[in-house]
């Protein structure tokens, strides 16, 4: 049995109709950049999420930027986030000219600690990124207190959480900004590259537009050195095709994850913990194992193409050795990143493949002496 991390075919057999004439509907119309599913989709997700403004952008990549720059971070500010993250969160922060300043998680939710958070602010500090790592919430509500009386922005990675919610509320709508990625792979995902920003702030919600769209305030009109950071209509399409599926899709991810969890009960592997505060997304579900490389490799073996999310630790990527970071500079999350995998969770997951990967998983574990 074969089984990937993501079923992207399934997903569009599901789909196939809805995707097509989305698809053929973009063409018939040569709408290609700004058409108007565009706006639609910009309208339906600001809708879904309770935020006043969305900006659909090219890349999730492309929103943290916007975001950063928007918020007026430059070359003499430091912004604070985690090393458990995709590099895109810190390049964000590296393409404004600012400095990243990391912090260590709490061990249970592999999410921003905000007591470490707390000991890392300086004077110099303008902005917070936490991530909602793995599709499970950031603690926001400390992080918003720790961060509003200071004056500390708050932009909200959440390119692998939407719709995630903690003490009630829809993250990327807590913080200043949200940042949402619609890479393929992700729980609302397009056929290409894609993101977008989601803010209550009509003025922040400006900025953004406006660096997108070449710095234009009107056609024609460059008042920023901008960027060409818009998403194209056919992506738009796509997602608001998704986008009506979305809160099925998450619930059938709950579902799996629940069973997981009930199957490697009394084995030798440390499970995702729920915040009893949060609902979890579960875009992946990280596990960690003794003799990590082995047992992925034994997966492997067995069709199971699990994957390590994420090998390196981000400060300790060459890119940004000059930080002065080193091995040991947060232990939590070093060790959770040397002995984490991520198995297969996508709504499409049959159970005979839920069983197969449980069974898997105990054989790899449990080894037969």
């Amino acid at each position: 049995m074969k089984i990937p991390l993501v079923d992207l075919s399934a997903q569009y057999e599901n789909l196939k109709n809805e995707i097509d004439a989305a698809i053929s509907g973009v063409i018939a119309s040569n709408g290609f950049i700004l058409g108007e599913a565009v706006g639609a989709f910009e309208t339906e997700f600001s809708s879904a999420l309770g935020a006043s403004h969305v900006c659909a952008l090219s890349s999730g990549t492309a929103a943290l930027h916007m975001a950063v720059r928007a918020l007026g971070i430059g070359p003499e500010d430091e912004v604070i986030t985690v090393v458990n993250t995709w590099i895109s969160t810190a390049f964000a922060i590296s393409y404004v000219g600012a400095t990243p300043v990391f912090v260590d998680i709490d061990p249970d939710t592999y999410q921003m600690d905000p007591k470490a958070l707390e000991k890392a602010i300086t004077p110099r500090t303008k902005a917070v990124i936490p991530v909602h790592m793995y599709g499970h919430p950031a603690p926001m509500t400390e992080i918003m207190e720790i961060c509003r009386p200071r004056g500390i922005k708050v932009i909200e990675d959440a390119a692998q959480a939407p719709m995630a919610k903690v003490d009630g509320r829809t993250v990327g709508t807590i913080g200043d900004v949200g940042c949402f990625s619609f890479y393929p792979s992700k729980n609302l995902g397009c056929y290409g590259d894609a993101g977008a920003t989601a803010t209550n702030d009509p003025e922040i919600a400006e900025r953004i537009r406006i660096f997108a769209r070449y710095g234009q305030a009107a056609p024609h009109h460059h008042t920023e050195i901008g960027y060409n950071a818009r998403m194209d209509t056919m992506q738009a399409a796509i997602l608001l095709v998704k986008l009506g599926h979305l809160e099925q899709w998450t619930a059938r991810r709950r579902e799996i994850a629940r069973v997981y969890d009930k199957g490697f009960a009394g084995l030798p592997v440390v499970t995702p913990q729920e915040a009893e505060n949060a609902k979890s997304v579960y875009h992946l579900y990280p596990i960690q194992v003794e003799r990590r490389d082995q047992c992925l490799k034994e997966l492997l073996a067995d069709g199971i193409m699990a994957q390590v999310h994420y090998p390196t630790p981000v400060h300790l990527q060459p890119c940004y050795s000059h930080l002065g970071y080193g091995p040991g500079s947060f232990p939590i999350a070093e060790h959770f990143m040397a002995r984490t995998l991520s198995l297969p969770i996508y709504p499409e997951l049959s159970e005979q493949q839920t069983s197969f990967v449980v069974d898997a998983l105990s054989r790899a574990v449990v080894p037969v002496s």
